[in-house]
């Protein structure tokens, strides 16, 4: 497909399982960090973190984080309440093997996390008069690092973790939209693309609060979901009962030709 889009629409991509593979740094910290709390007793599974995940409310891994370690110790029979547990200090924990315990110069687990999409694929989306940005729970320096120093992107439409609520909730969605939108007037159709439950919740509330707009979630499958069919298909159908309109392997998947079928499908929807 050539040329440029004949109706107006806006691309919002998620970072963690999107932009980069998070299963060996960001999921690792949160396994290092329930591990650490729970005195070396208990390390979660990717599953364990997938099926946490699949709640739709555990965005922030450092929430997930100190969720499974509460999960844990209310296995062994306490509660909640008789745990002196420290948030700041899982927060403190997790961000010293993420970033590394160097503020100026990060040496941790965030140095090596594959990218999953090229620059040129983003170019591409510009040229065919696809505008996009990025709508992420990571912090704004983390999503700034691997937008600006991995990818070399300048100054990107980005809503992070300080800028907005965390998902499901839809507000920092609307902030990336609004940020993108050239023609106030023209009403676009929003694609956001993501790997979580919680990504699909969002686009499901953004719908409800301001139906006036077409929003499509498209689902991603994570690197570290794809070792073996059956956990892909599992995932797959976790995100789509979740409302994703389609779930890809990979984020360049959602090209010319797949972005014309999703509105295509929407056309005929209004029709």
């Amino acid at each position: 497909m050539t040329g440029k889009f004949s109706e107006t629409t806006i691309v919002v991509f998620d970072i963690d399982g999107v932009v980069r593979d998070v299963g060996n740094s960001y999921r690792r910290a949160l396994a290092d960090t329930v591990e650490h709390f729970t005195n070396t007793a208990y390390r979660p599974t990717p599953g364990d973190i997938d099926r946490l995940k699949s709640e739709g409310l555990w965005n922030n891994d450092w929430e997930a984080s100190q969720e499974l370690i509460y999960r844990y110790f209310e296995s062994q029979g306490k509660s909640r309440q008789q745990l002196p547990l420290n948030y700041k200090a899982i927060v403190t924990f997790f961000q010293s093997r993420y970033r590394g315990t160097d503020p100026e110069n990060w040496t941790g687990y965030i140095c090596n996390e594959p990218l999953l999409l090229q620059t040129s694929y983003l170019e591409k989306l510009t040229e065919l008069g696809i505008c996009w940005g990025f709508f992420s729970g990571a912090t704004r320096a983390s999503a700034t690092y691997v937008l600006h120093k991995r990818l070399g992107l300048q100054s990107p439409v980005l809503i992070a973790m300080e800028d907005a609520p965390g998902k499901p909730d839809p507000t920092g969605l609307f902030a990336t939209v609004e940020q993108l939108e050239n023609e106030p007037n023209n009403i676009p159709t929003i694609i956001y693309v993501g790997d979580t439950v919680a990504d699909m919740y969002t686009v499901r509330k953004a719908r409800e609060i301001n139906p006036h707009r077409h929003w499509i979630g498209v689902g991603i499958l994570p690197p570290h979901v794809q070792e073996t069919p059956a956990h892909s298909d599992a995932y797959t159908q976790t995100l789509l009962a979740a409302g994703a309109a389609i779930v890809l392997s990979n984020v360049q998947q959602l090209n010319a030709m797949k972005i014309a079928e999703l509105l295509e499908e929407i056309n005929k929807n209004k029709q």
